[in-house]
């Protein structure tokens, strides 16, 4: 190739020229940029102190003009710009009140909240614990349990107290009514005025949280959705409170109120032992802050659940009770945020300002049976529209407060039921409350409307029926062997194992994200294509709106993928799986999600799976922590010592007097793990927290008993052509080509250093700033993991990165990570094995790739880790026959001839994956 057809850096003052796109996008992610790395102007190359990450370049973010979040004093009135804000603490910085010291308040935190160990084991570790004192003039920190529980009781932090009222029927009731007639109901609630100042005078919240609406758009000027204050209800609320209040609502700031409930079992044996509790959240935390549980969703109540004998189950009087029951309480409970929600109150903010906050009620999180309850709709019809069940193939008007009430002016009961689905017993709670409508408030339901709805429950169902009446006698084989492809998929950072297939008895919402990863490849070959196309149509579904950041371009793919599944989904009619039709309301309401996603932001920051995960740190840790006689009252104090203890935690951290690595719960580490002890559960895939850089660093710790020296090393892994490669690769990194004549003349002299794994930190394509939370995997090369032999992972590595997807994209399997310095520059790197591209897969709409051979032996080279974008998954391509039973995930990617590159192994990879 003549020199001027050779490609030159893009870099000034570089002189290197390139043969290929290839070798000039590496040499620059290598030597002068890594573009998983984003930096800032003023920001440097270290993890920063600032909790929030700033915008992309070129976004705008346009705040509502009118409740603009002034700060203000105490009493109201507004400060003059850039007025510091009052200090929350005026006790001195080694006062732990209610504790004598820090060693008293980090042991209760320890044995209440981290460990939650019972009262019998505090009393008997303090008893040992004086017995070692013995002679030293000292004690233990506490007496008893009971010393420990009074001392985190009397703190005035958190911990808003518990109330009861009281509800039945107020008329003298005969002897011989049935006996929910003659029950007093008690309801346990905290005052949510209170709970809501506890939350907005949080610090931990502060850089996380919003005070105004805003409408952001992206470099290219399209409008983007992601957390709530980002959505229309927000600022169209916003709109109504500035046209009626104008006066007083200005300069004040908008709060959200965010409600959501359901019911739980804690009786795992007799499953008769039910709580109804109610949580609370507000709008303004960032998506993540609620998802994460850091006191953004609180219990403010357990509702009372009615009970009644067997033949009273399906007694009209009896289901209008419950209902209206059920809304009386919630009106009643809320009462004391009505007063804000016209008039501004003075609350605290996280940054430590005053400001005057109006209140709003605007969304309720909830599965279906309990939208069914709140909306006042009959069974079966949607609670946005007005489609019925016959006709729930498309969506009607919406459903709206102001219809609702004309309708029953205009209707008998009678009409209602049949032609609208009203059932005009119910008058809902949101009545008593401005600007309120429950239909409005129905939230997209990530978990149970698609993860365990459309995807588990309908579409995972409609093929075992279709394989069932199509192979007869042979069908559980074929189930089996679904099973066996299932359980033979390769490792992955994060996912969930199904080594004995789907044959458990109760899914979990995890158990259901774990199988839409590795479903799709499994069934191929079973099921007709168009019923894998239209499966893979539901997943891009799916997987665009769980994204952190919408935006118009995903609205549209969602819009196309959605209607492509609604057009497919009839082979499950035709094959006679569905003869009846799609009479399905969670189905259904996907058809509601591109106005949701609009009026909420990103779904999953109202998912159910969030109020789910709440029930067990709020009703089922804290009753397994209970006699179990009588339980209710035991689950309210651990939670008012929960709330307490966190509460201190955060106050003691604003003052100085802990680090900030104290704040509950624990933070993640952005240290690469470590190699020389057994894997831990933080190690793969989790959420990394804000500003974390994006790139790919080796472990902490390197392996030991490896050899030294490259040439030993090379003869104790058999890899004979190791030196060679890095030879290569170092002439390359030293600009001089990896064919060049000076590959062969360098000397790889110094310690090498071997190590079973590598960190990958990384962010969605669709958030470029990663300030909505960035990825952390593991990625691992180790000859033996978990006693089951030796597992390389695959990576993505970048090769041309002005192409789009996979077409700037390879794939490599990781052989060996390791480390050498020469001319005191460290290189880590890694041995890899190369992949190369087929093509889309027409049917599941995946990337097919295959094992690059050279002369019948697997092409192989030595990279940068900076080459590296992330781990890859690969699924093989099973073929019509049955799999063999030796086959397993050890063992997969040295099997087959070709492999899917799962895009759905998470919805990060299926942004990067087209």
């Amino acid at each position: 190739m003549s020199s001027s057809s050779r490609l030159p850096c893009l870099f000034s003052g570089c002189p290197l020229m390139f043969k290929s796109q290839h070798g000039r996008t590496y040499h620059v992610r290598t030597f002068h940029i890594n573009s998983n790395v984003r930096s800032y102007p003023g920001q440097s190359q270290s993890i920063p102190e600032s909790t929030q990450a700033p915008p992309p370049h070129g976004s705008q973010r346009i705040e509502h003009p009118h409740l603009k979040a002034l700060p203000c004093d105490a009493n109201g009135t507004f400060l003059p710009p850039g007025s510091q804000p009052t200090p929350r603490a005026h006790a001195t910085p080694d006062d732990w009140t209610p504790f004598k010291n820090k060693l008293q308040f980090l042991v209760a935190d320890l044995l209440y909240r981290r460990v939650e160990m019972s009262a019998t084991s505090i009393d008997l570790l303090m008893e040992l614990w004086a017995s070692s004192m013995d002679g030293f003039g000292t004690s233990s920190p506490f007496r008893s349990h009971q010393h420990m529980y009074t001392t985190v009781d009397s703190s005035s932090l958190g911990g808003v107290t518990w109330r009861c009222l009281v509800a039945g029927f107020s008329e003298s009731i005969p002897r011989s009514a049935p006996s929910w007639k003659r029950t007093d109901y008690e309801v346990w609630y905290r005052d949510p005025d209170e709970v809501v100042r506890t939350m907005l005078d949080n610090p931990d919240f502060d850089g996380q949280f919003d005070m105004r609406p805003y409408i952001e758009l992206d470099k290219r000027g399209k409008r983007c959705w992601s957390n709530f204050m980002s959505a229309n209800i927000a600022w169209n609320h916003c709109d109504d409170i500035a046209l009626h209040h104008p006066d007083s609502s200005f300069g004040a700031m908008y709060c959200p109120l965010i409600l959501g409930s359901d019911k739980t079992t804690v009786s795992v044996a007799t499953g008769h032992v039910e709580y109804h509790p109610l949580y609370l959240s507000i709008g303004n935390p960032h998506n993540k802050v609620r998802c994460a549980h850091r006191n953004a969703v609180i219990p403010i109540a357990f509702l009372a659940i009615p009970k009644g004998d067997r033949r009273y189950d399906n007694d009209p009087e009896f289901r209008k009770f419950k209902r209206q029951l059920y809304h009386a309480s919630i009106s009643a409970i809320l009462r004391t945020l009505q007063p804000g929600m016209t008039s501004p109150v003075i609350r605290r903010c996280p940054d430590g300002h005053y400001r005057r906050v109006i209140f709003d009620l605007v969304a309720f999180i909830a599965d279906y049976p309990e939208q069914v309850m709140l909306t006042g709709i009959v069974q079966g019809w949607c609670p946005r529209c007005t489609a019925s069940p016959s006709d729930s193939g498309r969506a009607s008007g919406p459903r709206t407060r102001n219809l609702t009430d004309e309708l029953i002016k205009l209707l008998d009961s009678r009409a209602l039921w049949d032609k609208y689905g009203i059932d005009d017993d119910v008058v809902p709670f949101t009545a008593d409350f401005p600007r309120a409508d429950i239909h409005e408030m129905m939230s997209p339901d990530l978990l149970h409307q698609v993860i365990k709805g459309g995807f588990k429950d309908h579409l995972v169902t409609w093929v075992c029926d279709y394989l069932t009446q199509t192979y007869r006698g042979q069908a559980n084989k074929v189930l089996d062997d679904i099973d066996l492809r299932i359980a033979a998929v390769p490792s992955f950072p994060g996912l969930r194992r199904f080594p004995h297939g789907r044959r458990f008895k109760q899914w979990t919402g995890d158990d259901s994200k774990a199988l839409m990863k590795v479903y799709l490849p499994a069934i191929v070959g079973y099921v007709p294509d168009d019923m894998v196309t239209c499966i893979s149509a539901f997943l891009d579904t799916c997987y665009i709106a769980r994204r952190q950041v919408i935006d118009e371009d995903a609205l549209k793919q969602f819009d196309t993928s959605f209607s492509k599944f609604l057009q497919l989904r009839e082979i499950f009619r035709a094959t006679g799986v569905r003869p009846s039709g799609f009479f399905l309301p969670r189905q259904h309401m996907l058809m509601h999600y591109h106005v949701l996603i609009q009026d909420f932001g990103a779904p999953s920051g109202l998912c159910s799976s969030i109020t789910e995960s709440r029930h067990i740190t709020a009703v089922k840790k804290p009753w397994r922590r209970s006699s179990r006689f009588e339980a209710l009252g035991q689950i309210l104090s651990i939670n008012q010592r929960l709330d307490k203890l966190t509460a201190m935690h955060s106050d003691f951290v604003s003052r100085g007097m802990l680090p900030a690595g104290h704040i509950p719960p624990s933070g993640v580490s952005f240290l690469p793990p470590r190699d020389d002890g057994p894997p831990t559960s933080g190690d793969d895939g989790e959420p990394a927290d804000d500003n974390v850089l994006g790139h790919v660093v080796l472990a902490r710790s390197r392996m030991k008993n490896y050899p030294q020296t490259l040439q030993e090393l090379a003869a104790k892994l058999d890899e004979t052509d190791l030196p060679a490669l890095t030879q290569r690769f170092l002439a390359d990194q030293l600009g001089a080509g990896p064919g060049g004549a000076l590959a062969s003349f360098l000397q790889i002299t110094t310690t090498v250093h071997v190590f079973h794994s590598a960190t990958a930190t990384f962010f969605a394509p669709s958030d470029p700033s990663g300030i909505r939370g960035m990825r952390r995997e593991c990625i691992r090369a180790t000859p033996s993991w978990r006693g089951k032999g030796p597992r390389h992972d695959t990576v993505f590595v970048v090769e041309d990165d002005k192409k789009p997807g996979m077409r700037g994209l390879n794939v490599a399997r990781i052989r060996l990570f390791f480390s050498f310095t020469y001319n005191d520059v460290k290189f880590p790197c890694a041995l890899v094995e190369w992949f190369t591209r087929v093509g889309v897969d027409h049917v599941t709409g995946m990337w097919v790739i295959r094992p690059d051979y050279i002369r019948n032996r697997w092409n192989r080279a030595v990279i940068h880790l900076d080459a590296i974008l992330r781990a890859a998954h690969l699924i093989p391509i099973y073929g019509s026959h049955p799999l063999p039973l030796e086959i397993n995930s050890s063992i997969s990617l040295d099997t087959f001839r070709g492999y899917y590159v799962n895009k759905y192994i998470d919805h990060h990879a299926h942004e990067i994956v087209f």
